[in-house]
């Protein structure tokens, strides 16, 4: 018997929120500074601490010693988003494309920062600054889309990861991010397609693989809903997926009137 759905639950669930999340924007919730607009750490992001914490700590005494030097900014913009502490992130980068106008990779951080926070039409338009219509970066036109998504409007969000595809064929995160809009505009059918594109892919994320599991199983396709998101992996790793996509599922019956609009964590899997 197929399962009835309700998407105003599911898309109001907490679970689903993270899930678009991260899913949304990338191929991984937190990014390396490169994955902003190309390389703009230098040498100093090469030898990122890896702990969030030290991260935290070491960009924010660069930050802290002199606070108008753009890379010491974006470095320290980043560590904090990578630890969570977002509306800080936003706060420095926010005084820093004041004090480096212009700056195109501080524009990129910023915009994505306000995003993280739910800012989306400001984060859409600080992006729109952060590349042209003549030289755009198909990273910073996905991330764009997502934060028109996350105001409902997916027609114009579509354009964008159009826009996008033109110049990167085939970006799993980006074909994610399309069928992310195409479910939360509940088109099932164009959802999985984005998906099952994005999921052939090699570079494919983790996530990516949950989300066409979630799209097939909204049809009523559990069981291949279920081989999709455990298919290859490790006994461990293969339940926590089955385990996830029956939460997704359930969250999806409840009561009726709950809102569509997802308001989001974190930009950015993706990323």
């Amino acid at each position: 018997m197929r399962q009835r759905f309700s998407f105003a639950r599911l898309l109001a669930s907490t679970s689903v929120v993270a899930a678009l999340a991260m899913g949304l924007a990338g191929c991984t919730a937190m990014p390396n500074l490169s994955d902003v607009t190309g390389s703009v750490g230098g040498p100093r992001a090469e030898a990122a601490p890896s702990d969030p914490v030290r991260a935290v700590e070491v960009y924010g005494d660069r930050y802290r010693a002199n606070p108008k030097d753009a890379d010491a900014a974006l470095a320290y913009g980043q560590a904090l988003r990578a630890n969570g502490q977002r509306a800080q992130a936003a706060a420095v980068l926010e005084q820093a494309t004041i004090a480096n106008p212009g700056n195109k990779a501080l524009l990129a951080l910023y915009g994505r920062a306000l995003a993280d926070n739910g800012n989306f039409q400001q984060a859409h338009d600080v992006l729109s600054k952060a590349h042209s219509p003549d030289n755009p970066d198909w990273r910073l036109l996905s991330v764009q889309g997502t934060a028109l998504d996350q105001m409902g409007r997916h027609e114009e969000a579509r354009s964008y990861y159009s826009s996008a595809l033109k110049i990167a064929p085939g970006d799993p995160g980006v074909l994610s991010n399309l069928g992310l809009s195409y479910m939360l505009s509940r088109d099932l059918p164009k959802a999985e397609d984005a998906l099952r594109q994005a999921y052939a892919s090699p570079r494919a994320s983790t996530r990516v693989r949950q989300n066409l599991g979630l799209v097939v199983g909204l049809q009523g396709r559990f069981a291949e809903a279920e081989t999709i998101v455990k298919a290859d992996l490790p006994p461990d790793q293969a339940a926590a997926n089955v385990a996830y996509l029956k939460e997704m599922l359930s969250r999806s019956e409840g009561p009726r009137g709950a809102p569509k609009r997802t308001p989001v964590a974190s930009l950015s899997q993706p990323d």
